[in-house]
């Protein structure tokens, strides 16, 4: 599965409502520790079909980043059955990443 590019007009059928659990970045294109992220995320969303991966630019949707109170990007984020389960602050190694989606099932 490839990377949605969450909005808030998105997000409630993407995440809200998905029966898959969500992780979603929180990120900006001038953000270096979010560049260095992109790849590893998009790698997972490729690999894992049994989740859902989107990508939320944090200067296009300031709503969805007051929602979720991003203060520091990167930021991930993890939702299962529409609830925040898990978030995460600053750049992680995809193992990592993958510790934090095995937790959240």
């Amino acid at each position: 599965m490839s990377v949605l590019k969450i909005t808030k007009d998105n997000f409630f059928n993407e995440a809200m409502s998905s029966d898959k659990p969500v992780l979603l970045d929180f990120y900006a294109d001038w953000c270096g520790p979010c560049r260095m992220m992109g790849p590893i995320v998009e790698e997972i969303a490729r690999e894992r079909g049994d989740i859902k991966v989107g990508k939320i630019n944090v200067d296009e949707e300031p709503e969805l980043s007051a929602t979720f109170g991003v203060m520091s990007i990167p930021m991930l984020a993890v939702m299962k059955d529409g609830k925040l389960v898990y978030t995460s602050v600053g750049a992680r190694p995809k193992e990592q990443i993958l510790d934090i989606l095995q937790s959240a099932k």
